[in-house]
């Protein structure tokens, strides 16, 4: 019995994202939130012949606060892709102001109504949506580190399929052979292939020109849409491939297990995460590890430093991309801070 709401589910990632969420037997309630639409995206989605009963709340007018409140009863997992997309010439960053407001507002609705449930956030940047996230929940007195999840698994996704292009291999053979960690966006991501044998063919020419297109994958998108749109259909795959591996330690699946993609995480609020911190990443305390999944919340994490041979050049990128966390970190903290919730 797992419910799962999506807020957001009448755009260009939630729509595709609910249409997955329906398809999985695991998931028994289907709870869809959108300023326009929801109900419309639910209808259509209940004639597809699956258990999960779906339900669609949109607000009445600016003023009705009751649909985000009825769509998050009783939830076990709240999945976030609302928000702006990117546009052409917009970086993550560009969405701060927009995109900030609307997880704060959500994020203080879900600590009000469902304290409990799992949160996972796909709306960009990440790197400071989700501290916004942590600190409306802090200040609300319902933090639990262990259920808030940036969802940075496109960005896995990605090094896979570019991967297989480079070495002509199957990228599903790939999957869980290559962890991302660092941030979503840009020089932040960094891809750690080590200890992937397929990547020893490549020169350094190549494997320089693969790391670049995992950091700025998503410029292509934007580029090929001709500013019509940013990956959203890559994105809602990913957002439900993470969101599939949570549904099932819900479910009477597999309830304590490595989860082969990273999450962008509150290290301080994991077991060894406040160590990990200070020793490896200068005190930046949000970053996406690969995480250890137990009854639908963060168990542990891998310590990428121990467990998967980073080399000289991936902590090089590493370091950069602590440069860009901290910042955005900052910003996302501040913009809480000087809200009123």
């Amino acid at each position: 019995m797992v419910k799962v709401t999506v807020a957001g589910a009448a755009g260009g990632i939630g729509q595709p994202l609910s249409l997955l969420l329906k398809l999985n037997t695991n998931v028994t309630e289907l709870s869809l939130f959108d300023i326009v639409n929801a109900k419309g995206v639910a209808a259509d989605l209940s004639h597809i012949n699956t258990p999960a009963v779906v339900k669609g709340y949109q607000p009445k007018d600016k003023e009705d606060r009751t649909a985000i409140v009825d769509a998050l009863k009783g939830t076990d997992i709240v999945i976030i892709p609302a928000g702006v997309p990117r546009k052409p010439g917009m970086t993550r960053a560009d969405l701060f102001n927009i995109n900030a407001s609307i997880i704060r507002d959500l994020v203080a609705n879900i600590a009000r109504t469902a304290p409990n449930a799992a949160i996972l956030i796909i709306s960009n940047p990440v790197n400071s949506t989700v501290p916004i996230a942590a600190q409306v929940l802090k200040k609300l007195g319902v933090f639990n580190p262990r259920k808030l999840f940036g969802v940075t698994t496109l960005d896995s996704v990605r090094a896979e399929t570019f991967l297989g292009e480079l070495t002509n291999t199957n990228p599903k053979n790939l999957k869980g052979k290559i962890s991302v960690v660092g941030g979503h966006s840009g020089d932040t991501i960094v891809p750690l292939v080590n200890y992937e044998p397929s990547v020893r063919i490549l020169n350094k020419k190549q494997y320089e020109a693969f790391v670049h297109r995992v950091q700025y994958g998503g410029d292509e998108v934007v580029k090929a849409k001709n500013g019509a749109g940013s990956a959203t259909l890559s994105m809602a795959y990913a957002g439900y491939r993470f969101a599939e591996y949570l549904i099932n330690t819900l479910s009477g699946g597999p309830n304590s297990y490595k989860v082969p993609d990273s999450a962008y995480i509150y290290l301080p609020g994991i077991e060894g995460g406040k160590e990990f911190s200070q020793k490896y990443l200068h005190g930046v305390e949000f970053f996406s590890v690969p995480v250890v999944l137990s009854n639908g919340e963060i168990r542990s994490f891998i310590n990428p430093f121990e467990e998967l041979r980073v080399t000289e050049e991936e902590n090089k990128l590493i370091g950069v991309a602590l440069k860009g966390l901290k910042g955005s970190i900052d910003q996302g903290i501040e913009f809480v801070n000087a809200s009123k919730l």
